[in-house]
């Protein structure tokens, strides 16, 4: 064979070569890599920008790593089913994810506020460690299996505010037939010392406050109620929000979904989702600094909760914690587990963390910092 037919039917066969890696390497991307588009309805407006944005930054993630094979369609509160209903739309096949706090859904079974928040469980570091390290994601999970659902943590505001109030709260006889819009879970803990929990929308929260027809009023913290404008109505400003020291935001998936995908899109996910969990905390962290000042300036008075209050409000939420662990198992594994992490945590707080702002916070008053 002469050189230049051997060459001729050498690139024949090189490119017939390459033509059939790429036929068969195009459908193994195409697997590994397919397009998918689901809809995730949030349970909040848009004006609530740090917490709906969330999703938005999920959305966002997703998409840029996949080269836009991997979408997710961001719904506000409203936009497709009630934010109050978001876990059910993803139950029911209705969208294929939802953005929601899982106290919401309480009411269906109190096991569901144990992956949020409840009174006096942890700081948002403290729930991290233990949904991380400790096992509280998949404890949750074995939960949320029973209604077809995933879920990751997708969020945290840190340590909320106590709220508004119309007049001072000195002592635990205050409370008694106090009309408070609180959280479900929280205002049951509340009714044991005769407050009157209620239950409203937030662009309710405001004339009800203005007209009396409420005395007081939980929300978030200082950069999400400084836009509400409770300081005009309800002067009072209470700290801590004890039934919400480190509230976690999830992301519910259709399980069936969720389980379908790709393991790289999987563990694609589950990055994402710890990305925005710890991204919403540093915002609030930076936010919420510049918002108590501004408060504070145009007229909030910041009190905190006496120590009265705390300790017979940390009473009353153990013995719902003991009537609740009573009557349903689901809620006793979670909250035992919760309860044994704490222990340790708080012991751990006090040697080093506890002392180094101790000591900072002193030199900040000092005019130091």
């Amino acid at each position: 064979m002469d050189r230049r037919s051997f060459i001729r039917k050498a690139g024949a066969t090189g490119a017939g070569a390459a033509a059939a890696t790429a036929a068969l390497a195009a459908p193994a991307i195409a697997q590994s890599n397919p397009k998918i588009t689901w809809r995730m309805t949030s349970s909040f407006p848009k004006s609530l920008d740090t917490i709906y944005g969330g999703a938005e930054v999920l959305s966002k993630m997703l998409s840029e790593a996949t080269h836009g094979n991997f979408q997710i369609q961001v719904f506000a509160a409203g936009e497709l089913v009630p934010g109050l209903q978001a876990a059910d739309a993803v139950t029911a096949g209705t969208v294929e994810a939802a953005h929601t706090v899982c106290y919401y859904f309480w009411g269906k079974d109190p096991t569901w506020a144990l992956g949020s928040d409840v009174p006096f469980a942890l700081n948002a570091r403290g729930r991290n460690a233990w949904q991380y390290h400790g096992g509280g994601i998949d404890l949750f999970n074995t939960f949320l299996a029973k209604q077809g659902l995933f879920g990751l943590p997708g969020g945290n505001t840190g340590t909320q505010m106590g709220g508004w109030f119309r007049k001072e709260i000195n002592t635990v006889e205050d409370l008694k037939g106090l009309k408070m819009r609180i959280g479900g879970f929280a205002g049951k803990v509340m009714e044991k010392l005769g407050l009157v929990p209620q239950q409203l929308a937030g662009g309710d929260v405001y004339p009800a406050l203005e007209k009396g027809t409420i005395d007081a009023a939980e929300w978030v913290g200082p950069y999400d109620d400084e836009k509400l404008g409770f300081y005009k109505v309800a002067p009072y400003y209470y700290y801590p929000g004890f039934w919400e020291g480190g509230p976690t935001v999830h992301f519910l998936f259709s399980k069936e979904k969720y389980e379908a995908l790709p393991a790289a899109y999987k563990s694609l996910l589950h990055t994402a989702c710890q990305a925005e969990d710890a991204d919403m905390l540093q915002k609030y962290d930076y936010l919420n600094t510049k918002a108590i000042k501004s408060l504070v300036a145009n007229g909030a008075k910041l009190k905190p909760f006496s120590q009265e209050i705390l300790s017979a409000c940390f009473d009353a939420a153990n013995k719902t914690y003991d009537e609740m662990m009573a009557s349903n198992a689901d809620f006793k594994t979670i909250w035992e587990s919760i309860v044994a992490f704490r222990k340790e945590a708080y012991l751990w707080d006090q040697v080093a963390e506890y002392n180094f702002d101790t000591f900072m916070m002193i030199q900040q008053r000092a005019g130091k910092l």
